[in-house]
């Protein structure tokens, strides 16, 4: 995280541990990400804003509304081929680059789209299981 100043020590165990996870392919990444959620219940997702409130001071309109938004693929949900699915549909991506897509989230999945479209695609992902922020 960006605003964190804390600096962490690591043990030796520790960062051998972590050169270990560095050495990995994505794929080999995804799949150890994908046990550790199934088998301990913990999630490699950073922590995502619920609602987006007013900006600090309160003033809401001098705020001005978004027009266009990034759909960003945050996880894939337990339905990954459904997932892949709606990714394919809303971008029209290849199998392959869909699946990539999927693998790597978080991923930017669309650029610059307006609110009401943006708004669409998330509800195809989310109703595929895939968890999505519009950015």
């Amino acid at each position: 995280m960006a605003d964190d100043t804390t600096t962490v020590e690591l043990s030796k165990e520790e960062k051998t541990v972590i050169d270990a996870v560095e050495k990995l392919n994505v794929v080999q990444l995804n799949n150890v990400v994908k046990f550790m959620e199934e088998e301990y219940g913990i999630s490699a997702a950073a922590p995502v804003a619920v609602a987006a409130g007013a900006p600090a001071g309160g003033d809401a309109g001098g705020a001005e509304e978004k027009s266009n938004y990034d759909v960003e693929l945050t996880g894939a949900g337990d339905q990954k081929i459904a997932a892949i699915k709606a990714v394919r549909e809303i971008t029209g991506l290849p199998l392959g680059e869909a699946k990539a897509a999927v693998d790597g989230a978080p991923k930017v999945i669309k650029e610059g789209v307006p609110k009401d479209e943006a708004e669409e695609m998330k509800k195809k992902l989310e109703d595929a299981g895939a968890t999505v922020t519009l950015k």
